[in-house]
């Protein structure tokens, strides 16, 4: 979602990360309350009013909503993304979660001219053994990314990360989308892919203290290819197989990373 603007990645001071640590901190607070009241028969689009009323009600504003892909405008506060659908799934009161679903939801906030991004993955009731499976690999594939994320490392190690990890556990990396810096601006460089490719421009950009990124795998349970609904928004799995989708926001520093998408009772 949104333009990637080519040019070099920024590096922010403690005062911005403390900035982007407020907002990531209400992006999580909104998915926190998202996923306890996720459950059968609930509509996405109740969930997108959770995320939007408690954005709001954080005095931040939703920065998906209005984002545009060409002529396209995106109409809601959270992406949720129902068990094919990878990413992009738009809010609907006609989309209703039931038994056995996982339900993808990204959030995005902007306070006080930064902002935090952040994504879950949230099973409905009962899933099935191999759907839950496929949702902890996921996670775990993003917390392998975040340890991987440590200066004198490259975007690259963060990739590599993801996909050993991943492939290891018998599932596949979309290699359709990626993850993305972060800051004043929702998408900055450098992109953040979750696979290994020689030719990829930004697997050699080196991390350093006071980069911000959003770190986001996308995992399938069957083969890597996706496609996009007529909606123009919607991607999902060819095969009709589920996607996970788990992201956090971080900043490198000159030790571990700190993730700044995360409530201050979870940090």
């Amino acid at each position: 979602m949104g333009a990637r603007r080519r040019r070099g990645p920024t590096r922010k001071n403690r005062a911005e990360i403390e900035l982007m640590r407020a907002a990531g901190r209400i992006v999580a607070l909104a998915l926190k309350r998202v996923a306890a009241a996720a459950a059968p028969g609930v509509s996405t689009k109740q969930l997108d009013r959770i995320a939007e009323e408690t954005i709001r009600g954080e005095g931040a504003e939703p920065c998906f909503m209005g984002q545009r892909l060409g002529n396209l405008v995106y109409p809601a506060t959270i992406c949720a993304s129902i068990n094919d659908a990878v990413v992009h799934g738009i809010p609907s009161d006609e989309v209703v979660l039931h038994e056995g679903d996982i339900v993808g939801v990204d959030v995005g906030a902007r306070l006080d001219g930064y902002h935090g991004d952040s994504a879950i993955t949230v099973m409905i009731g009962e899933v099935a053994p191999e759907v839950r499976r496929l949702v902890e690999v996921t996670q775990a594939s993003l917390m392998a990314g975040i340890r991987a994320a440590r200066s004198g490392n490259v975007v690259g190690d963060i990739s590599r990360a993801v996909q050993e990890y991943v492939e290891a556990q018998g599932f596949s990396v979309v290699l359709d989308l990626v993850g993305h810096g972060i800051g004043r601006e929702m998408w900055e460089p450098p992109n953040v892919p979750n696979f290994i490719r020689p030719s990829h421009p930004d697997h050699s950009v080196a991390l350093l203290p006071g980069m911000a990124l959003a770190i986001e795998p996308m995992i399938n349970a069957g083969g890597s290819a996706v496609r996009t609904d007529r909606d123009g928004w919607t991607v999902r799995t060819v095969d009709g197989l589920p996607s996970a989708h788990f992201e956090h926001s971080i900043a490198i520093t000159k030790g571990e990373p700190i993730i700044l998408t995360q409530c201050e009772e979870d940090a």
